[in-house]
């Protein structure tokens, strides 16, 4: 009995470590080592480059995007070359190479429309009413939309792993850094439910980012 109840926990066990999600086929995935944007589209491709970090190719917001969104939102943005539709998992290796400061942020992309309607999330190193928080920009400056949130992501010059979870049907929209049981911040909207674009970036400050994975329906 004791065998039996074992291998019961260690199988709810692997299926937690899985995560939810990781049944959705691999929509897109780059670790950026082929040097290629092919499908990409920047707000500014030339605030982005690929730059060699300890033998590794990643993929780095160097500079400041020469962009003037038509309402107040992110300046950086690097969309990936596919369209989700329904739930999808994003999961990222970055690192913020900003300044540290409040607003030290590092930006990630989802359910994009067009440059006026989309969602992003803002890891920011201290939360108030325009930062560290879940957004939504649907043809005026945006808003949040967090229901619940942490008082600020604890940037440093280290690497970090985040994963995006959303779910269309009921809207819900959570985010994890590192720690992939606990979110640091969720929401729950239904304003996109078509097929959006996934993306990477920054508000206004810089970042690396060095491995991409996003588990979802490419849209036809």
């Amino acid at each position: 009995m004791r065998a039996i109840l074992a291998l019961g926990c260690l199988f709810v066990v692997m299926l937690v470590g899985r995560g939810w999600g990781q049944e959705l086929p691999v929509a897109y995935e780059s670790d950026f080592s082929q040097k290629s944007t092919e499908g990409w589209t920047f707000t500014d491709p030339d605030a982005w480059r690929f730059t060699d970090v300890e033998g590794q190719t990643v993929l780095e917001q160097h500079a400041a995007s020469k962009y003037e969104p038509k309402v107040r939102s992110p300046l950086n943005m690097a969309l990936a070359p596919v369209r989700i539709e329904g739930d999808m998992v994003m999961d990222v290796e970055l690192r913020s190479t900003g300044r540290d400061y409040g607003h030290r942020d590092v930006c990630l992309f989802l359910g994009h429309q067009d440059p006026s309607h989309f969602y992003y999330v803002h890891m920011a190193k201290a939360a108030d009413e325009h930062a560290n928080s879940i957004f939504l920009v649907d043809g005026e400056p945006r808003r949040t939309i967090a229901v619940t949130r942490t008082d600020g992501t604890p940037w440093d010059d280290a690497w970090h792993h985040v994963r995006v979870i959303r779910r269309v049907q009921d809207g819900t929209i959570e985010v994890f850094f590192d720690d992939m049981k606990t979110p640091i911040m969720t929401a729950k909207d239904r304003t996109f439910v078509t097929p959006g674009r996934v993306g990477l970036g920054s508000f206004d400050d810089t970042a690396q980012f060095r491995k991409l994975t996003i588990h979802g329906q490419r849209a036809e």
